[in-house]
């Protein structure tokens, strides 16, 4: 992963913005907490209507398990989720040159799926579903010493 970032998506983004890891590894509680978003959690501490961010519970999501990460890019001091911004004017978006490093690396990139969009998405599932990496950790498939299912 560090060679993907330092050798193809540093040297790729040449301009104003850099591209950050926003979410990579989650707890089960961390992702119920984000599918509650727009369902049962409704406002935010400021009292505006929030929205759906997940269709994925705890223990569906492959951030449960280390394999997915998500990506923001970070134009200044600001971040920025803008798919179209071409910070680095060399004609094509920031976001889809990651995207495409990303895939090129054998990784599977949210903003292809057909139905829900996940852009900051990317995962990588070595042939694994959902299903079969949580019945690993209900199994207590680990790695040794840790609480990471063996792959």
């Amino acid at each position: 992963m560090e060679a993907i970032y330092r050798e193809q998506i540093v040297p790729a983004l040449t301009g104003s913005a850099y591209c950050r890891f926003a979410y990579t590894t989650r707890t089960f509680s961390e992702q119920n907490a984000l599918y509650a978003q727009g369902r049962t959690k409704l406002f935010d501490s400021a009292g505006n209507r929030i929205g759906i961010v997940t269709k994925a519970k705890g223990g569906q999501s492959l951030h449960n398990y280390g394999l997915s990460l998500d990506i923001v890019l970070i134009n200044g001091t600001s971040a920025s989720w803008d798919t179209v911004k071409d910070f680095d004017k060399d004609g094509k978006s920031d976001w889809l040159e990651v995207a495409d490093i990303f895939e090129s690396n054998g990784w599977e990139w949210g903003g292809s799926w057909n139905s829900f969009k996940d852009y900051p998405h990317f995962q990588k599932v070595f042939g694994y579903s959902w299903q079969q990496l949580l019945a690993k950790y209900n199994s207590k498939d680990f790695i040794p010493g840790t609480t990471f299912v063996n792959i």
